[in-house]
């Protein structure tokens, strides 16, 4: 597999990273016009690496199967995932990210990152300071400090990174602000938001019962940075949303859909009041419900 343009000896993964502004633009004609002879040719295409493989990360694979290279899929659950490996034998199956990276990050343009909230941003600045371009699952990190490091990184190394927000794209947002930037529903002052979160489990004490880890389990690397805990079916998947390990229960979940058109279309920046409350708060599970109000200063929006 060629990396290098063997009559500029340019590095490819480097002329992505330059170029990302540009090919945004480009990306709005058809292939035929960009490939001129109709078809996009194979050195075209991005090699891609994705972590995090069992639910949305295989939804985001099948966005770009069809126009790039799946070099590589990485889970920790072999049995939830294993109708994603199935379905890409040609890319190298693995369990460890790390493992991924030692072993083929000379192959791997960029990386789609999917896995559990607490895991993102160490495998998505591993990526960065490899020279990876990335895409990474929303909520886009589990600390405030994550999503910092984050941004100074893809600042640093001059790369093309996205949260996945599924919906910011949506016709209805891009309405919305439009309506909001005119003036045409007048001056708001106030939103509410609400969500049916959490579907998961929430609002529990840590389970007394500890279980057999399954041979197609990396439960170590599942738990990651976060303090070892014995393994228990409830935390994974889908459930670790709800224990503040691993997740950032339903506010992380849904408030970066739900706020999305609200801070585009008002144009907020940083709130200067916060103020929460919640049902019991428990040392290892998010609540069953709670209620944040967060305070804005004035906006002019229809500039």
């Amino acid at each position: 597999m060629k990396t290098k343009d063997e009559s500029s000896g340019m590095d490819r993964r480097k002329f992505l990273g330059s170029a990302a502004i540009a090919a945004a633009g480009f990306s709005l004609l058809p292939n035929s016009v960009l490939g001129g002879l109709g078809h996009r040719a194979p050195s075209d295409r991005l090699n891609i690496a994705v972590v995090g493989i069992g639910g949305m990360g295989n939804r985001n694979l099948k966005a770009v199967v069809a126009t790039e290279n799946i070099v590589a899929l990485c889970d920790v659950d072999w049995a939830y995932s294993k109708h994603v490996f199935d379905a890409n034998p040609k890319a190298k199956a693995f369990k460890d990210w790390r493992r991924m990276f030692d072993e083929m990050a000379k192959d791997i343009d960029a990386v789609i990152v999917a896995t559990a909230d607490h895991t993102h941003a160490i495998v998505a600045a591993t990526a960065m300071t490899l020279g990876m371009h990335v895409f990474v699952q929303k909520p886009l990190t589990h600390t405030v400090y994550e999503s910092r490091l984050l941004t100074n990184l893809a600042d640093k190394y001059k790369l093309a990174t996205q949260m996945g927000n599924q919906g910011s794209s949506n016709d209805g947002v891009r309405q919305s602000s439009t309506w909001l930037w005119n003036g045409e529903i007048g001056e708001v002052t106030k939103v509410e938001a609400f969500t049916d979160r959490p579907i998961w489990p929430q609002g529990l004490n840590r389970p007394e019962k500890v279980e057999k880890i399954p041979s197609t389990m990396d439960w170590e690397n599942f738990v990651g940075p976060a303090p070892m805990r014995p393994y228990n079916s409830i935390y994974t998947p889908w459930n670790f949303r709800g224990w503040w390990d691993f997740g950032t229960g339903a506010l992380g979940d849904m408030a970066c859909h739900i706020l999305h058109p609200v801070f585009v279309g008002l144009k907020l920046e940083y709130p200067t009041k916060a103020q929460g409350s919640s049902t019991l708060l428990l040392t290892d599970s998010c609540p069953t419900a709670q209620k944040v109000r967060l305070t804005f200063p004035k906006m002019k929006v229809n500039v």
